[in-house]
This record gives structure tokens, C-alpha cells and sequence, in this order.
């Protein structure tokens, strides 16, 4: 069985860590200095290298050559050649123990931790305990795990990992270094599966990879997971001497591209209701996902409003959108009527609250459409 893209290009080095550079090196620092921490907390958007960081952390602490060579050690990095970190990343350490917060929530598998952890590592020279969602562990788990993460063993090392910061105890999080993980830009993981593509030999546009990175929301893993779908497509244009293109990762994914919600946010500031509503019939009709068209739709004119009141916006909005799409923007942040576009926003996100548990998606949509653009 093949390998999926996410685990085949997953990093192995803090270095390779996208769009974490001070954290990583805030971390490189410390195994340099041999003053890793002994609880952290990860949080962060879901994809953006929380997990795999915390591994490398385990890589770093069992790692033979950084043990046995003084110099590879100022490297503050794993060699990912010894046992220990061949045996991490292929997770069959015995001593690294990752533990879903989401099934494994009680009490009870908390206790079952402090037990064990008091327990010497079997054949490393650290246990590292890995707890992905961590902030659904239930009032009591958390108040078992008090004790152990003021005072845990020299051998062991516990990384809670989280997409909720907010759901963590205070007395949690007081007892840990806490570091935050950033949305990945939308530039980086275009860049990044490009790179990708090209190892791969997967022909693909660069319209369709902005659009694969674009549905992604910043998480990097969803980015892979959504490229390995389009693999068996590519597999079919190779013989059709093909490329993937927008077209056809609009059609796998339900998802309508930049440029077509662009199109009908034109439309709609041009107050032309008819075209509008052909235009979103249209839409409609090609089978994509309304729900996900109209909060695509909310996000684009959110920019535009931002933008019309803040022009240094567009310095933020850069690392999010192409220059293309940016141009777009501007142009029409210059044709909207504030109050009529806050008004229109507002109806938006009224719809996509109905939209969400309609059976017939269209029509809180245009129903919104009608009362502002009549």
C-alpha cells in the first residue's frame, strides 16, 4: 500500500517544521543546551505541525549521536539515523506513548499514566508521553494530571497537544511551556505542494494547487490529504496527456474557486439582482457545496469592507491571497457602498446560519440576495 502524502513528507527535523521558525528555534536552543523542558503545551490551529513537533521532541531526547557527538548535539536536532528516532518515526517506540485525549479521557487512563510513568523507560533514555487533544480531558483527569506535571520523574518528558487553548485549566497550563502554533500562509503551502507536485511528477496548475491550499484553511496536513485525492484523478490525465486543473478539484471537492466567488461578489455589488440570482442557479446546478460557496462569499467581502476603511490591510491580506486575487479585492473595495455591504454581510451570515440545517440549501441564500440587492 502506498504511503499517503501527509505521512510521506511528514518532518523529521524541527527545521523542516512549516511556518513554526521561532518555535523551532526556541526548541533547537534548549536540546542544544540540553534544557528541554519536562511538560509542554502545544496549541495551535489543527494541521499545522503541533503532533509532529512534539515527536521530534521525542526524536531529540532519545537520540544516540546527539548522546555520543558533541558536536551534532549544537545542531539541536535528532540524526534520524539511530534506532530511537528510526523507531519514532515508524511508532514503534516503546518508551514514546501517545495518548487520544478524545477516546482516552477519564480518570482512569490518567491514573493508569501516573503509574507508568513513574516506571523507568525500557530501552530509551527518556519516556515521552504524547496527548493529543488534550483539552477534552474530563474536571477530573485534568486534577489527576496536577501532580504529575509539577513533579514528574527525571525520565519522562509530557506534551500536551491542543486545538482548544481556551478549554485548558489555568492550573493546567501554569505547569507547562506553552507554545503557540500559527495558521500556516497561504503562500507557504502553495509553495510547499508545488514542491510536492514536482517530486511526486504530479501535473497540476497552479490555479488548482492555490485552490487545494485555499479549502485547506491554513491547516498544512489537510493541503497533503487533499493533494493525495487528486493522485487517481492525475493517474487518469497522464493518459490523456492532462493536467489536473481548477476544474477538476472543483468538481472532486464540491468547492467553487476564487475567481467564481469573486464573479458573483461583482455581481452583487453591482446591485444586479437578476444576473445574481442566474449566476447563483448556475452554481447550484453544477452540484457544489452552497454552504461552503456562501462562507467563502462572507470571507470575501469581509476583506473588501476591511479593506475600503484600513488600506494597510493589504499588507496582512498578501499572505493569504495571490496578487491576483488581492487585485480583485481592491477593485472592489473601491465600488462598495459601506452601509450596503454591512448590511449584506449581516444577511449573508444570516443565511449560512439557515443554510447549515436546510434541506434546500439555495434558498436562505437567495432570499438574502433579493432583500439587498431589490
Amino acid at each position: 500500500m502506498a504511503l499517503a502524502i501527509y505521512r510521506k513528507y511528514r518532518p523529521r527535523t524541527l527545521s523542516d517544521v512549516l511556518g513554526q521558525e521561532a518555535v523551532a528555534e526556541i526548541l533547537k536552543n534548549a536540546a542544544r543546551l540540553d534544557r528541554l523542558a519536562h511538560a509542554y503545551l502545544f496549541y495551535g490551529p489543527k494541521g499545522s505541525g503541533k503532533t509532529t513537533t512534539a515527536r521530534i521532541i521525542a526524536k531529540i531526547a532519545n537520540c544516540e549521536k546527539r548522546q555520543s557527538d558533541k558536536e551534532f548535539k549544537k545542531q539541536g536536532e535528532p540524526c534520524n539515523q539511530c534506532r530511537p528516532c528510526l523507531e519514532i518515526d515508524k511508532g514503534t517506540a516503546m518508551d514514546v506513548i501517545e495518548i487520544d485525549a478524545a477516546s482516552n479521557r477519564g480518570i482512569d487512563e490518567i491514573r493508569n499514566l501516573k503509574e507508568s510513568i513513574r516506571v523507568s523507560p525500557a530501552s530509551y533514555s527518556h519516556k515521552v508521553y504524547i496527548i493529543d487533544e488534550a483539552h477534552q480531558l474530563t474536571k477530573d483527569a485534568f486534577n489527576a494530571l496536577l501532580k504529575t506535571l509539577e513533579e514528574p520523574p527525571a525520565h519522562a518528558i509530557l506534551i500536551l497537544v491542543t486545538s482548544e487553548f481556551e478549554k485548558m485549566p489555568a492550573t493546567i497550563v501554569s505547569r507547562t511551556q506553552r507554545f503557540q502554533f500559527r495558521r500556516l500562509p497561504l503562500e507557504k503551502i502553495v509553495e510547499k505542494l508545488k514542491s510536492i507536485a514536482k517530486t511526486e511528477k504530479i501535473k497540476i496548475s497552479d490555479s488548482a494547487i492555490e485552490l487545494v491550499a485555499s479549502v485547506a484553511g491554513g491547516s498544512f496536513r489537510d493541503a497533503e490529504s487533499l493533494l493525495d485525492q487528486l493522485v487517481s484523478l492525475e493517474t487518469r490525465n497522464k493518459r490523456q496527456e492532462t493536467k489536473i486543473d481548477v476544474e477538476d478539484v472543483e468538481r472532486i471537492l464540491g468547492q467553487v474557486a476564487f475567481k467564481r466567488t469573486a464573479e458573483l461578489a461583482e455581481l452583487l455589488v453591482k446591485n444586479d439582482l437578476s444576473a445574481s440570482l442566474d449566476y447563483l442557479s448556475k452554481i447550484n446546478e453544477e452540484g457544489y457545496n452552497l454552504v461552503q460557496f456562501n462562507k467563502d462569499l462572507i470571507h470575501y467581502f469581509r476583506r473588501v469592507l476591511a479593506l475600503k476603511f484600513a488600506p494597510e490591510l493589504e499588507n496582512h491580506f498578501s499572505r493569504e491571497l495571490t496578487d491576483q486575487k488581492l487585485a480583485l479585492v481592491k477593485k472592489h473595495s473601491q465600488m462598495i457602498v459601506p452601509e450596503k455591504t454591512i448590511k449584506l454581510i449581516k444577511s449573508l451570515i444570516e443565511a449560512y446560519t439557515e443554510m447549515r440545517y436546510s434541506p434546500f440549501a439555495i434558498v436562505p441564500l437567495e432570499v438574502a440576495i433579493i432583500e439587498n440587492l431589490k
